[in-house]
Order: structure tokens, then sequence, then C-alpha cells
């Protein structure tokens, strides 16, 4: 059943959040959204639905995600809920965001044109981070551009990262907790997508970075592949391949050892600065040392995976595609910048694998769509370097205005550079690879000709 009420709002102060401070004109109401689980108090923002802060799950430390219970008063979703803890970290991209960090982070920012009966197609966001930064409700993830240009309904999650998500010792954790909350996010979608004005049976999964590894393996797992419809997978590294339960381990160890103490007692601090040594004596090259480990629940191992994968294609549609210069993300200003070795690096753990993939699943039976951002150029040493397509897709100027990957280029102009990307994933979650073919976009099963360019 679908209830959506709304009431004059006349507050007396600017309503703020991680999406920066919304002037009083631009708020035209408090809206109640009822959920399977209950009511939901959001705002009605220059014609879009507005719930932040939706708990989908819970979870004690080191243990599984368990779904949200019904509550019986009408919940706040005005304000973004806790992100997961983790460290201070500066990129190309700009600074972490400043905001509030909790073990109890399992929550969504949904945004929708109406929560009506409509059933729009829905978007469901993964953000990227090497397993250890990031949130979906950081502002520039900001998913109101897409809503509004596409008339859909986006939903970013929040779940655990870093050793919170996907430590794996024994006694302590198996690890996979944050592929766990992930796929629990999904479910939640599910369930209340027509509540929310989205049509249940058309769920599109978007992530970029570990997000889209974090697709990746779920192509594998039945229980989420259930879950989406169609899936776009953004400069998956898939070159890293899944994780080994070893490596996983003694990454573990290390960060036991670390910890000195209980981790179930260590405060978050304690727990965030552990993992950052941690990481520390184990990184090597650009491999992330959290992440899901195969053959630990609900991956299954290497072999079952890549079966899981083939079985779950029938049906599937997917976008999958890199970046010019991935590497060059990770390297710029540093003595292996050079364009060779950023060629090189770029082909072997993103390009190649994500292309092979995508082969693959095409021979069994799934309809794939490749492409590679070319642009936008910048005066910046990244240039279409990983991340470049996320301000194409998401946020505001404000929210980019200090990424150095950006330098010398507008927010005009981006906005502008990113309409063929954006116009292509919006047709794609409405209508899949048939809404592709029609705009110019050829089959891809392997062939290097099929892949098509932006930028």
């Amino acid at each position: 059943m679908i209830t959506v009420a709304a009431a004059n709002s006349a507050r007396s102060q600017p309503l703020t959040g991680a999406w920066g401070v919304l002037e009083m004109t631009d708020i035209d109401n408090d809206t109640l959204v009822t959920v399977r689980g209950g009511k939901l108090r959001g705002v009605r923002v220059d014609g879009l639905t507005i719930l932040r802060g939706v708990r989908y799950a819970t979870a004690a430390r080191f243990a599984a995600p368990v779904p949200e219970p019904p509550w019986p008063e009408v919940r706040d979703a005005t304000e973004h809920g806790a992100v997961s803890p983790q460290p201070s970290h500066d990129s190309a991209v700009g600074a972490c965001e400043q905001v509030a960090e909790s073990e109890d982070c399992l929550n969504l920012t949904i945004v929708t044109p109406a929560a009506d009966d409509a059933r729009r197609p829905v978007l469901v966001w993964l953000h990227g981070g090497s397993y250890r930064n990031g949130a979906g409700s950081w502002e520039r993830y900001r998913t109101d551009r897409l809503a509004r240009e596409g008339d859909v309904v986006v939903v970013s999650a929040n779940y655990r990262l870093g050793a919170l998500g996907y430590l794996r010792a024994p006694g302590v954790s198996d690890g996979n907790l944050g592929l766990l909350d992930q796929i629990e996010a999904l479910r939640w979608v599910r369930d209340n997508a027509a509540a929310l004005g989205g049509d249940p049976s058309n769920i599109t999964v978007v992530g970029q970075s570990s997000g889209a590894h974090s697709i990746a393996c779920m192509l594998g797992i039945p229980s989420a592949r259930a879950l989406f419809d169609r899936a776009v997978l953004q400069s998956p590294p898939l070159g890293l391949g899944l994780g080994s339960p070893a490596r996983a381990e003694r990454a573990g160890a290390r960060f036991l050892t670390r910890l000195g103490k209980d981790p179930h007692a260590a405060s978050v601090a304690e727990v965030v600065a552990a993992q950052s040594a941690a990481e520390k004596d184990v990184t090597s090259g650009f491999a992330p040392v959290w992440g899901p480990v195969a053959g630990t629940g609900p991956m299954p191992d290497p072999a079952g995976w890549r079966a899981a994968c083939q079985a779950g294609a029938e049906g599937l549609e997917v976008i999958l595609g890199t970046t010019r210069r991935e590497i060059a993300y990770f390297v710029a200003g540093r003595a292996m910048a050079r364009r060779p070795i950023v060629a090189a690096a770029t082909w072997l753990v993103f390009a190649r694998p994500t292309r092979r993939m995508g082969k693959r699943l095409a021979e069994a039976g799934a309809r794939v769509s490749a492409y590679r951002l070319d642009g936008p150029p910048s005066r910046s040493p990244f240039r279409a370097a990983h991340c470049t397509d996320l301000p194409l897709l998401f946020g505001d100027e404000h929210a980019w205005a200090d990424a150095p990957m950006l330098a010398g280029r507008t927010w005009a102009e981006l906005t502008e550079t990113g309409k063929p990307m954006r116009a292509a994933w919006l047709s794609f979650v409405a209508r899949g690879a048939d809404a592709l073919a029609e705009s110019g976009w050829a089959p891809y099963a392997g062939r290097r000709r099929a892949i098509h360019r932006f930028g």
C-alpha cells in the first residue's frame, strides 16, 4: 500500500546535511511516505521527494546485518544517517567529506520524483573507495540531477567498510560483511520500490571502482543476482581478481596485532587506527587490503563464482567500461606516471579484464554494452583517470570545486560533457540494451570496434 501525505512546514532554520544548506524557498513541505516498515518523514525539494538516513538493517560489530523491523511512530528522514567509520583520505577527487561516522551506518538516501503509483525505473548506487572510504550519502554523489533528468527513483547506500566490513579473522569474523550489507540494501529496495514511486521489476544497480567490483561479485551470487535486472560496472578493478582467503587472513592477523586488545571491546577510533596501521604493513601495489573474499559466504570459490556468473547471464543486461587512463589517478605526480606505464597498468588492471568479463557474459547469453571514457580534458596530470566519470553523473559544483583532477574545467563544461553519459545510463535504466541500440551502441562480444567512446 502506498500512502503519501504532505504538511506545510514553516522551518525557522535552513535544512542542513551532507548535501549542504537548502534555502527556505527550496523547501515545499514535509512529506510522509509509507514503506513496509512504517512511515518516514522526508522533504519535498524542487520537485523531488528526498528521504535521508533510511535504515535498512542493523548489525552488531563483526556480525551479519539484520533487516530493520517495523517501527510504530513516524521516523524522521530529513537528515543523513552516519557513514561507516573510515580513515581520513585525500585523493584526486578531493578530501573525504566531514560527516558523522558510526558503526550504525546501514542507511539509504532516496531521491524520487514522487512516492506515487508511477512505477518508475529504479537505480541503486554503490560507491567506490577501495572498500575503505566513501559513502553513498556524500555530497559528491548527489543524485537529484539523475532523478530529475531521467524521471527515475535513485537510491544510494551506505554500508560497512574497512576492517568493520571485511575483517577475516578466526573467532572474530569470516569476512564479507560489507557485501552482505549491500545485498541487504538491495533486498530492501526491491521490497519497497513500489512505495517510493518505483518498479520492483525494473531495478538497475550501478557501481564504480570497488562498488563495481561488488556488483561483479554479486553476479556470481544467485541470491544477490535475483535482486536486480540490469547492472552498470564503471571502472571495476577486475584485474585484482577475487579476494584470497589467505591474504585476507594475513591482513586480519596484522590488524589484531596492531589493535592489541579484544576487537569487540575496542573503540571505533582504535579500530580505525589499527586498520590504517595494518594497511601499511600489508599493502602492495594497487590492491586494496579489505574487500570480498572468495569461498566465504555468500561468495562461492572462484570456480563456483564463474559458473554462477555464466548461469545467471541469461536475461541479464549490463554496461561495463573503463576510463582511458585509470592508473593516472593513483600515480599522477610520481616517477611511475610516465605514459607507457599508465597505459600498461590501465590495460592490465582495468581494461583487459573488464572486456574479458563482458565477452564471457555475452557468450553466456547476457546483452552486453561496453564503453571507454576518453575525456574530459584537464590541465591536471590526471585527465581521463579513474573517477573522472563521477562528476559527469553525480554531485554539483560545490561538491567538486576542490577536486585536483578537475583543474581547469568549469562546472558548466562538465555538465555539458556528461550529458551523453547520463542520457545513456538513464535510457539503459529505463529500457535496457534496446535503448542503447537505438542510439547507436553496438552489442559487445569481445570486439574493440563495438566499444562506445565518450569524451
